[in-house]
């Protein structure tokens, strides 16, 4: 059994409350065609589970088959710093076959993002080393595709349809009650 080996922190991006019973941890990657199926999955077990549940998704961008997944998690990551993460994150997975840099440009348009420091940031490779962070702390964990989910920092092998994976988040929820509400503890920089 593979557990999470960089703890959920006040670092990740998070949406739904910190004590929520069950957190849901998915490593991705945003061109990967697994990970777009995936997506709505995950929304509607958001929907379904509301405030049980907290979801952390981090960056797990396959280079060498996905050309540009490290390119479009930086623009996730730069449009986080304008507290947008999960606006762009929806956008670049509703928009798989788009994610050459003119359309990252256009979605943080859409998104009403400063695009002026947004471009620059991206261009500068300000988020490359979140993106190589997250991606160490999956292979740390035994992540070696994508995508790959852990309930409560246990990896989930199973299936991931919806039936199974909401089955499983129910279960945990069950089992460990209050174990998505481990002490957050400061992320550790990875060199």
């Amino acid at each position: 059994m593979s557990v999470l080996t960089l703890p959920v922190s006040r670092d990740d991006h998070s949406a739904g409350p910190e004590d929520a019973p069950v957190t849901l941890v998915e490593f991705g990657d945003y061109e990967c065609p697994h990970c777009g199926a995936a997506h709505p999955v995950v929304q509607e077990i958001q929907r379904i589970l509301g405030p049980s549940l907290r979801f952390i998704f981090r960056n797990f961008p396959l280079r060498q088959v996905h050309p540009h997944a490290e390119r479009a998690a930086q623009a996730a990551e730069a449009a986080g710093a304008q507290d947008e993460f999960w606006g762009m994150h929806d956008l670049l997975f509703e928009n798989q076959d788009a994610l050459e840099d003119a359309e990252l440009l256009r979605y943080a348009a859409a998104l009403n993002l400063d695009v002026e420091r947004f471009a620059t940031e991206l261009a500068a490779g300000l988020y490359a080393d979140r993106v190589r962070r997250d991606f160490r702390s999956g292979v740390k964990s035994g992540v070696n595709g994508t995508p790959t989910f852990f309930i409560n920092e246990v990896r989930h092998d199973a299936p991931w349809d919806l039936p199974t994976l909401l089955a499983a988040v129910k279960a945990a929820a069950v089992a460990e009650p209050g174990a998505g509400r481990r002490p957050s503890r400061k992320r550790q920089v990875e060199t």
